[in-house]
């Protein structure tokens, strides 16, 4: 019977071994500020180098701009990036969980140290000070040879204190949010991690280029996290009705503008806007931003025949964007000329086949080419379009609205002043966590208040002798 009870004991310990490691050992090395310092130094750095290397790049891209010979700083190279992850550092394993550790220290600072502290500020029965020599310890602290507690509870309470009293003893304290300040720092940072951590397992980043009249389905995703799918647009489109460019008068450009149109699966508009850089479209949690442009073609007609659409690319120039095509001007293609656009103010330069220029032509005119009437008309632009979803953004915004508010509480001087009248005697001190210069002014006013007062009452008690 005692080797069961023995047993029972050990194997009761052996299950409360988990919570008293939690509660002594791990607990406290999370609430420890150092290692919240560390980690967030470790997600600074680590951020800052998913600003510096481009994420979500092809292979190429990353083989031609971090070769192996030579390295960058010796040892970062392509390889080195996609094993580390640092092609998509904010959705790597080890940098979510970073943020979860750093999430769970601050829980745990919050829960082993700002709510206890918390709790022993409002916990005001057990504030009252009953011995003379424990106001000994402030740095601020007077005596009174007689003094009215309840005149000092009048001139605290005009001075917006929160007074408690308990027989001959007061407590009052204010500005207790200074104190509930930096929980709320607490809960906004959480709110910001769940936020980021929600955006990089569930959004998405997509680009389009769309000629001007042309629908397009959202599908070349750049960069998704694993759970993205449910965000991606399955039913409905986009429509670029027009894309046009306002230039300045030096020709430089001044803005460029996208008429967008959400289509419905039955072709039906359902939102519709222009967008311009910073002001994009907003469609069921997915956002359209005006990112880029091109000439996607060009309209011409030789002679007398129809509209003849041909496809422009962007062509290799050093120091500015160039797009061209060729247009041949004979039936059998032996022939032709090429056409060359820098911007869609509708001036296309004409080239012949031995890359020398013979003509140029504006949009809406036309010019002997070889013997043929080569007429503009349109140059089309295309739109670049960087699409994104992130359905933790508006936690990221809350938690970065608190942060603000938090910071503010922060600032709020948690102020306490203890009195007590004993054997005749007075006694009053106090203490602030902040602005001890504001304070001590306002501590020093109290005491000169406080005796004048006693003077008042010592020249009546004169008078009443008399």
């Amino acid at each position: 019977m005692t080797t069961d009870r023995s047993f029972l004991t050990k194997l009761s310990g052996l299950g409360s071994a988990p919570r008293r490691y939690f509660k002594k050992e791990l607990l406290p090395l999370l609430a420890d500020l150092r290692l919240a310092i560390v980690l967030l130094l470790a997600i600074a750095v680590f951020s800052i180098s998913g600003t510096v290397i481009e994420q979500g790049q092809s292979l190429s891209f990353y083989q031609a701009n971090y070769p192996e010979h030579p390295a960058l700083f010796g040892f970062l190279t392509w390889k080195v990036l996609l094993i580390a992850g640092f092609d998509h550092v904010y959705r790597t394993w080890w940098y979510l969980a970073l943020l979860i550790l750093f999430g769970s220290s601050l829980t745990a600072c919050t829960f082993v140290r700002q709510l206890p502290a918390l709790r022993w500020f409002t916990r005001n029965t057990s504030k009252f000070y009953t011995q003379p020599r424990q106001f000994q310890k402030f740095a601020l602290s007077a005596e009174f040879d007689s003094a009215s507690l309840d005149e000092a509870i009048s001139l605290l309470e005009k001075r917006r204190y929160r007074v408690f009293r308990s027989g001959e003893t007061i407590y009052a304290r204010k500005g207790i949010i200074g104190r509930i300040g930096p929980i709320v720092v607490h809960v906004s940072m959480m709110l910001i991690l769940i936020g980021g951590i929600i955006g990089a397992m569930t959004g998405f980043i997509a680009q389009e280029v769309a000629p001007s009249g042309s629908t397009f389905l959202i599908k070349n995703i750049v960069d998704a996290g694993p759970w993205a799918e449910p965000q991606f647009p399955k039913d409905w489109a986009v429509k670029v009705n027009r894309f046009w460019i306002d230039y300045l008068p030096t020709g430089e450009i001044d803005q460029f503008y996208s008429d967008l149109s959400v289509l419905d699966n039955d072709g039906k508009e359902v939102d519709r806007k222009t967008i311009h850089v910073n002001e994009p479209l907003k469609h069921n949690g997915v956002t359209l931003y005006q990112a880029d442009w091109s000439i996607a073609a060009v309209q011409v007609k030789l002679n007398k025949s129809p509209v003849l659409q041909f496809p422009m690319a962007k062509l290799d120039a050093v120091g500015s964007r160039v797009w061209g095509t060729w247009i041949p001007l004979k039936s059998d293609l032996s022939d032709g000329v090429s056409l060359i656009a820098r911007d869609l103010q509708g001036l296309l330069l004409i080239y012949d086949t031995d890359g020398k220029l013979i003509s140029t032509v504006r949009k809406g005119m036309s010019v002997q080419v070889k013997g043929v009437t080569l007429a503009i008309a349109d140059i089309i632009g295309s739109t670049g379009l960087q699409i994104k979803a992130d359905p933790g953004i508006p936690i990221v915004y809350l938690g970065f609205g608190l942060l603000m508010i938090s910071t503010m509480m922060s600032y709020v001087s948690h102020s306490q002043i203890w009195a007590l009248q004993k054997d005749g005697k007075f006694y009053i001190g106090g203490n602030t966590n902040r602005a001890q210069v504001v304070f001590e002014r306002e501590f020093l006013e109290l005491l000169d208040q406080i005796g004048e007062q006693q003077q008042t009452l010592d020249s009546n008690i004169q008078l009443a002798k008399v």
